[in-house]
């Protein structure tokens, strides 16, 4: 089982994600979709539960939003959680209601407005809870440790349901745990196209061009992040190319271009002087290459260009991210979680 946790702000969006169609698909394509993979992408969504509220979209973030009034402090009152099940194995809606409820109970908003929404647009069954952080009696249930409470909810429901058995976020695994591979195939695509392109520009416009040829959007800002064709946005920095390091790899090519031309230029001067000396005999000739080609080879720019050449092809090593953690769950991020919650008193 994998689990997902979120918080946000806005009630109406993220119960319309959960009880609405995709919004990119038209009515054609949903049909198609239906017919082709026999799943349901027309009326994809199941209300299996309401909890202290009722009613559709509107109705549902009305409700919700008034409750949320009760506390003055908090910004992000909606609670978004996602269970979904290992290809193969199903579970009747009984038990999965049971296991909305479980999740509730776990993240403290059993007593909370909540609905529990059952989607059919996949192969693999999987349910999505809303909820209300704010309680009628206008406490907010916390956020803290979300993650680590969301694995140990999975691993206790596998157990439970007698199903199979998922790695926990790498983060809370054992040492020993996290030497098994784990490798993410979107994440080590992405990574190879990165490496690749940068290995056939100089510059960052050419760079962009040519990831957006492989189909992948970039966003540009303090870092760098990358959009495939299927949506999901990655992180320069989760698979070991970093906005900063782009840039070096980019920098270090043009500074290797630059000397490469020095160095042809220095070697066309040393074969114009050569020539000059055409009226040697053939062993005073043989002696001028000879000088001619160690000055060449010795010379201090051929020193730097092997420098920059080694360094370049370092930062271009394909580089294992499989223990990248993410910067909310660093001991950084941790903290400063920690002071914001501190600070608003949540």
């Amino acid at each position: 089982m994998i689990g997902y946790v979120g918080t946000g702000s806005s009630f109406f969006e993220c119960i319309r994600y959960c009880l609405q169609d995709k919004k990119e698909l038209s009515e054609e394509k949903k049909q198609e979709l239906s017919l082709k993979d026999n799943l349901q992408h027309r009326n994809r969504a199941e209300v299996l539960s309401y909890n202290k509220c009722f009613g559709n979209l509107k109705e549902l973030s009305g409700q919700f939003i008034d409750v949320a009034k009760l506390s003055k402090r908090v910004e992000k009152p909606v609670f978004h959680f996602s269970l979904r099940l290992a290809p193969g194995e199903t579970l009747t809606k009984n038990q999965l209601i049971e296991i909305g409820r479980e999740c509730a109970k776990e993240f403290g908003v059993a007593d909370n407005q909540y609905i529990c929404v059952l989607h059919k647009d996949t192969n693999e069954q999987h349910i999505h809870i809303v909820a209300n952080r704010v309680g009628y009696n206008s406490k907010v249930a916390s956020d803290s440790n979300s993650y680590k409470r969301m694995a140990a909810l999975c691993r206790k429901l596998e157990k439970q349901y007698k199903l199979q058995e998922v790695l926990s976020p790498r983060a809370f695994l054992s040492p020993k745990d996290r030497l098994l591979p784990r490798q993410d195939k979107r994440k080590e695509k992405l990574k190879t196209d990165i490496r690749q392109t940068l290995e056939k520009v100089c510059s960052y416009s050419e760079f962009e061009q040519k990831m957006q040829a492989l189909g992948y959007k970039l966003i540009k800002g303090r870092g760098i992040s990358f959009i495939d064709d299927k949506k999901v946005k990655v992180k320069g920095s989760e698979v070991g190319f970093s906005l900063a390091k782009i840039e070096r790899v980019l920098a270090l090519k043009r500074e290797l271009a630059t000397k490469k031309a020095e160095q042809k230029i220095y070697e066309a001067a040393i074969l114009h002087d050569t020539t000059k000396h055409q009226t040697l005999s053939l062993a005073q000739r043989m002696l001028l290459e000879t000088q001619r080609a160690a000055h060449i080879e010795h010379s201090p720019i051929v020193t730097v260009i092997k420098e920059l050449s080694s360094l370049l092809e370092q930062l271009l090593q394909p580089v294992d991210t499989a223990n990248y953690l993410p910067y909310e769950l660093t001991e950084e991020g941790i903290k400063r979680r920690k002071k914001k919650q501190k600070n608003h008193k949540i």
